[in-house]
């Protein structure tokens, strides 16, 4: 550790200025921090460590003063070429910094840049880069040309001090750079580090006390939003690309994990969580990931840590409960140790084989707990699946794997009005009288691509169960189904369900396209939400960058806070200098650089399998046109997914003599060619 701070050679602090704080009362908010101002602090991912996503002390927004006449917005551009953003931000009011008193917003980028900003102008107080990101971790194409801060990260009020996990490339002992992953411990007022950060690293060892897995940070990517809970801050990490999980020697080199270090001091927990610990697959496919989409991994008020994994072996048989634990929601204890006795510690969907054989995987969502309900069934959480499905589950007792799907309380429900539509999106729940839950889905149309909110209310008793009582579109999405949404009301009033869109991939894949702001009221008129909102809020690449906008608008003291590719829009009623958004006709206008790898990858392929014989396959373009393609020399790389014929996939290289694309790289693609990225 010591030799991996000295680069980063930050100046410690000898005094940290005490922080006034009242804390909200309830369970459903027990981390939404009240100032004496009465303003609102937003110090997590989705406002609570329940992942609720729900502001019930928005005094200032309501459905009869928010519209697209009525809401203006300042528009503020981050300074760095790609600086795209994956994080939520977050909102701290009262902070001594830059010699005066400022509400700040916190906003991190994937260029490892840390800004404060005042929030409530566009005013940039201070920012702190935390080191070179990682560029096309190992060629992957599904996010961003770089990679650093990738998961929300979460704030200690109390203590002043904000958490976050940037990969960087990184010299150990005058080595070649390589990636690496270090936690931080910033001080809100300065953005300085508090202790030197902690250089991430873990292995897994069996009980034979002989097989041991490491964490490999150039394969590993941290996306799910942090936590801070019983005195640790949690961590979950996922793949690239699923590249490295086909290897079982060294390795295999990405599987899902979940990571935790005691606040303060940064010391590594004892125990980790390894998803899939088979040394033995029949594709070798070992993964079991932790990403679901930047949703957070939440916590409960026993201490109880949840979170959602992924597909493995593309078989559907390697799912055992124990050493594979893919497609599931899972519960662990807050020392990351799995239950030793029952009730379940996780459930899984009747259909787990053909979710892994589908790539259709559960930790495209994430996993939302619930307040304390009345009725039998107190402690209740609700989980999302790619394939469209949702979950009511009781958290005392998940129901484990049954072929009848048991631990679904009142059964598996689909989004997307009955469709099943999929889903990379994560539930919000508000109470305005009754308790109701919002999700989301999408599909394939006619037109190219639907989205749908919904909103079910959840019965309570005699049993459990959710039921559908309106929807609205967003027609102008998508890039991958599904979104993320927030509430804000005051106590059980004026409700507002806030979501912004995916872009639809555009043809030339180069140009950044609208993001839009909606805002519908969650009081429905008959089965619909009556639309409030419909504005541009920032930009995201034509598929170009890659990467879903996995963006969650943040709603506090009476404004919206929007955060983007290079830019955060602020929204709110008479803003200083704020210009109407109902005439804004762009964002603001960014030149998206592309820095696709040059060299051997001068041409790039997107379609669907249709003949497999080894490292060889032939795609059919979206032009239906066949290619054949060698991919021998990405599989010796680790750049190759286990993939089989009507896979999407994607493949980088160059053609040889014969026509035979040798590809460099491969990564799956979605299965509509609306969402591929451009061929060249």
């Amino acid at each position: 550790m010591t030799g991996a701070w000295k680069s980063f050679n930050k100046k410690l602090l000898s005094t940290v200025q005490p922080y006034q704080t009242t804390f909200a009362a309830g369970a459903a908010l027990a981390s939404l921090a009240l100032l004496a101002s009465c303003s609102v602090a937003v110090r997590t991912y989705h406002y609570d460590d329940l992942r609720t996503g729900w502001n019930a002390n928005e005094k200032r927004l309501n459905p009869s003063n928010v519209s697209s006449t009525s809401l203006e917005y300042l528009a503020l551009a981050l300074d760095d070429a790609n600086d795209q953003v994956d994080t939520q931000p977050l909102i701290v009011p009262h902070v001594h910094i830059a010699g005066g008193t400022h509400d700040v917003v916190y906003v991190t980028t994937e260029n490892n840049n840390v800004y404060a900003i005042d929030a409530n102008s566009d005013t940039k107080l201070l920012k702190v880069n935390l080191g070179t990101p990682v560029s096309w971790p190992i060629g992957c194409g599904n996010n961003g040309p770089t990679v650093g801060i990738n998961g929300t990260p979460v704030i200690d009020l109390a203590s002043r001090t904000m958490y976050v996990i940037a990969y960087v490339m990184y010299s150990f002992e005058g080595k070649k750079p390589a990636p690496a992953y270090f936690l931080h411990a910033l001080d809100l007022a300065t953005l300085a580090d508090k202790i030197p950060p902690r250089h991430v690293e873990a292995h897994h060892t069996l009980s034979d006390g002989v097989t041991t897995f490491e964490f490999h940070p150039r394969f590993q990517r941290q996306r799910p939003g942090l936590l801070l809970a019983n005195g640790n801050v949690y961590a979950g990490f996922g793949s690239f690309c699923d590249w490295g999980a086909d290897h079982s020697v060294p390795g295999p080199l990405s599987r899902g994990w979940v990571l935790g270090w005691q606040a303060g001091s940064l010391t590594p927990l004892a125990s980790n969580e390894l998803n899939d610990t088979q040394t033995t697959e029949p594709n070798n496919m070992f993964l079991s990931s932790v990403w679901m989409s930047g949703y957070g991994i939440a916590g409960d008020h026993d201490g109880n840590i949840f979170f959602n994994t992924g597909n493995s072996d593309p078989s559907g048989t390697t799912y055992d409960g124990v050493t594979n634990i893919q497609e599931s929601v899972v519960k662990l204890k807050a020392d990351i140790t799995r239950p030793s006795t029952p009730p379940p510690f996780l459930f899984t969907p009747a259909n787990v084989s053909q979710l892994d054989q589908g790539d259709t995987d559960v930790a495209s969502a994430g996993v939302m707990l619930l307040p304390p309900q009345p009725g039998p069934v107190p402690n209740l959480a609700v989980a999302n699946a790619k394939d469209g499905s949702m979950f009511l589950l009781n958290r005392d007792n998940l129901g484990g794997f049954t072929p009848g799907n048991t631990g679904a309380l009142g059964g598996v429900q689909n989004i997307g009005n009955g469709q099943g539509q999929q889903c990379w999106c994560g539930p919000t729940y508000f109470n305005d009288g009754s308790p109701h839950v919002v999700s989301s889905g999408g599909g394939p149309t006619a037109g190219g691509a639907q989205n749908i909110l919904e909103l079910w209310k959840l019965q309570t008793s005699p049993a459990p169960a959710l039921t559908q009582t309106a929807t609205a579109a967003m027609p102008d999405t998508m890039q991958d189904p599904g979104f993320f949404t927030s509430v804000s009301s005051k106590g059980n009033k004026n409700a507002i369900i806030w979501a912004v869109s995916r872009p639809l991939a555009g043809a030339s894949g180069i140009n950044a396209v609208p993001l839009w702001l909606y805002a519908f009221n969650a009081k429905p008129s008959g089965s619909s939400l009556p639309l409030l909102v419909h504005a541009i809020a920032g930009s995201w690449s034509n598929q170009a960058l890659g990467g879903n906008a996995n963006i969650v608008p943040v709603v506090a003291n009476g404004k919206v806070y929007v955060a983007t590719y290079k830019e955060l829009d602020i929204f709110g009623i008479h803003l200083p200098n704020g210009q109407n958004a109902a005439s804004r006709t762009a964002p603001i206008e960014h030149v998206v650089k592309l820095e696709f790898a040059k060299g051997p990858e001068e041409h790039q392929i997107a379609g669907t399998v249709r003949k497999l014989e080894g490292a060889r396959f032939t795609l059919e373009t979206r032009d239906h046109k066949m290619v054949d393609v060698d991919a021998a020399k990405g599989r010796g790389s680790f750049r190759l997914p286990v993939i089989a014929v009507g896979n999407g996939v994607v493949a980088a290289g160059s053609y040889d003599a014969n026509g035979v694309l040798q590809a460099e790289t491969v990564w799956r693609s979605k299965a509509s060619p609306a969402t591929w990225p451009p061929d060249r």
